[in-house]
């Protein structure tokens, strides 16, 4: 399988702009969920719809992730306080 990824994954965002997905990507990996892109965004043109797969038993996890980004809840840094003044 692609990236050392083995066993069953499952499509967790699609999206038709390539860099959402590379954003996505690197979000759940950024979190230790390895990701597959697969979709019409490989390539040297880079159009069409493009897919976040990730490994089932991470499924959860990724919309949790993804959810919380959709509608604004996740922060840069968890431990950051949004009140606090600048450096």
């Amino acid at each position: 399988m692609e990236n050392g990824i083995s066993g069953d994954l499952v499509r967790v965002y699609s999206t038709t702009s390539i860099t959402d997905g590379y954003l996505a990507k690197g979000r759940l990996e950024a979190d230790g969920i390895p990701v597959v892109l697969k979709g019409e965004g490989e390539g040297p043109y880079r159009m069409g719809p493009v897919d976040v797969l990730v490994p089932t038993e991470f499924e959860v996890q990724a919309r949790l992730i993804l959810d919380e980004i959709r509608t604004g809840a996740a922060r840069v840094g968890d431990d950051e306080d949004p009140t606090a003044e600048p450096d």
